[in-house]
């Protein structure tokens, strides 16, 4: 839950919606800030979401496997 901390929904300048974490404001950028997209809501990022999380599956599966094998 710490990645969604802070965060919240926003419309992207390209129309798509975006869920952003504000890092702050940008040095000498006269009030503009920096942000982190968290979750990007358009096709291409919600299967970019779904393959990080099954590659975390399969991570944890794969270190259970080793810690029973030792």
């Amino acid at each position: 839950m710490g990645r969604f901390k802070n965060s919240r929904l926003a419309r992207m300048s390209s129309g798509h919606y975006c869920l952003i974490r504000d890092l702050g404001l940008v040095k000498g950028g006269k009030g503009l800030r920096h942000h982190e997209v968290t979750i990007d809501f358009s096709w291409r990022g919600l299967l970019k979401l779904a393959l990080s999380a099954g590659a975390g599956v399969l991570r944890r599966r794969a270190s259970v496997r080793i810690e029973t094998a030792e």
